[in-house]
């Protein structure tokens, strides 16, 4: 049985592991506030419920990913640090992955997020017309 103790102790270790990634990689920091306004923007705007939840998955993906890298790279700079060209292949692959799954993200979110912002710009554009 998983005493309360443990549990705190154990979402307290993971809380540094997040806190180590966003401390050290720009990447995931990029990807965490655009993240966070993609899901900011999904409680603004009148999404259904299902747009939000396919949101939150995405921006999910992409920050899971982006950590995972992070732990692959650190992995195997421990073990192999450069001297293996496989070890470029990996980091490469790794780096390919988490670019795979934020385009994705981006196609998503622009089919969803673009049907509500484009009658805003417009509006905006008048409105600059009409000012200058």
């Amino acid at each position: 049985m998983l005493s309360p103790r443990r549990f705190f102790r154990s979402l307290r270790h993971a809380l540094r592991g997040l806190r180590e990634v966003a401390h050290a990689e720009h990447s995931f920091r990029v990807q965490l506030l655009l993240g966070l306004l993609a899901i900011i923007m999904s409680l603004v705007l009148p999404l259904s419920t299902l747009q939000r939840v396919l949101i939150l998955l995405l921006v999910a993906a992409v920050l899971v990913l982006e950590v995972m890298n992070s732990i692959v790279e650190r992995l195997i700079d421990a073990v192999q640090p450069r001297l293996n060209p496989m070890v470029r292949e990996v980091k490469d692959m790794m780096a390919g992955t988490v670019l795979l799954t934020s385009l994705s993200a981006l196609v998503v979110g622009l089919i969803i997020f673009v049907p509500y912002i484009w009658p805003v710009l417009a509006r905006l554009k008048d409105w600059l017309v009409s000012v200058l």
